[in-house]
C-alpha cells in the first residue's frame, strides 16, 4: 500500500473528537475539493507492507485507529488491513469522500462518509447508492463553506430521509464560515447534527501535518 502518513494525535472530528487515536494516511484521491487541506496526500507516500503498517500502528499503542487520505478506498487491500486491525481489537474509523462504494468495508467498522456540498465543487461526485449501506454507528459529515451550502445540506438530509439514521456532522470550512453563524443556524433550525469544528487545528494549528 502507498502510505502518506501514520501519527498519533488527538482526533479532531468526529463523535470521537478528543479521543486518542493513531491515523493512517493512504496515498490518492480522486476528487479535488476546492478546500482541501491535505493536498500533500494527493501524491506523497512510501510504500509499505501490510505488516509494516500494522507494526507502527502498534508502536503508538492506542486503541484507536483511522484510516483517511486523500481517499482510502482507491487501494484495494485497505478492506484488508481494516480486517485485520479489528481482529486485533482495534476500534477503526475510515473516513472516506463518499464517491467510492462503502459496501465492502468490514461491519464492525465506523464510517465517516462525506457528503460533498456544492461549495466544494465536488458534489456530482457523489455515489449516493452508499447512503443504503450506512449503519448507525457511521457518520455522514458535510463541510459547509456558506449559507447556500447549509441549507443545501438541510434539504439533503430530509430529501434521503436521513435524519435519525445516524450521527450527522455539520463542519464549516476554516477561514471561510465563521462557525459562530454555523452554530447559530443550527440553534435556530432545531437541528439534530453536531458541529464539527476540526479540534485538532485550534490545538495545533491550521497548517501543521502529522496532526
Amino acid at each position: 500500500m502507498k502510505v502518506c502518513e501514520i501519527f498519533a494525535s488527538i482526533q479532531g472530528e468526529s463523535t470521537y473528537a478528543g479521543v486518542p487515536c493513531t491515523f493512517v494516511r493512504l496515498t490518492g484521491c480522486n476528487l479535488r475539493c476546492g478546500y482541501c487541506d491535505t493536498q500533500y496526500a494527493y501524491d506523497e507516500g512510501n510504500d509499505m507492507s501490510e505488516e509494516d503498517i500494522l507494526r507502527e500502528v502498534s508502536r503508538f499503542g492506542l486503541r484507536t485507529v483511522e484510516i483517511t487520505g486523500g481517499e482510502p478506498l482507491l487501494q484495494g487491500s485497505v478492506h484488508r488491513l481494516v480486517k485485520r486491525l479489528l481482529d486485533d481489537g482495534y476500534r477503526v474509523l475510515i473516513e472516506t469522500n463518499g464517491s467510492r462504494e462503502i459496501k465492502e468495508i468490514d461491519r464492525r467498522a465506523v464510517i465517516i462518509l462525506d457528503i460533498k456540498t456544492p461549495g466544494s465543487g465536488m458534489a456530482d461526485e457523489m455515489n449516493l447508492a452508499n447512503l443504503a449501506f450506512l449503519k448507525p454507528t457511521d457518520e455522514l459529515k458535510f463541510v459547509i463553506s456558506s449559507g447556500a451550502d447549509y441549507e443545501w445540506s438541510k434539504e439533503f438530509i430530509r430529501s434521503h430521509g436521513l435524519a435519525g439514521k445516524c450521527s450527522i456532522l455539520f463542519s464549516p470550512v476554516r477561514g471561510v464560515l465563521d462557525a459562530q453563524d454555523l452554530s447559530r443556524w443550527i440553534i435556530e433550525d432545531r437541528l439534530e447534527v453536531r458541529l464539527n469544528v476540526q479540534l485538532h487545528k485550534y490545538l495545533f494549528g491550521p497548517d501543521r501535518r502529522g496532526v
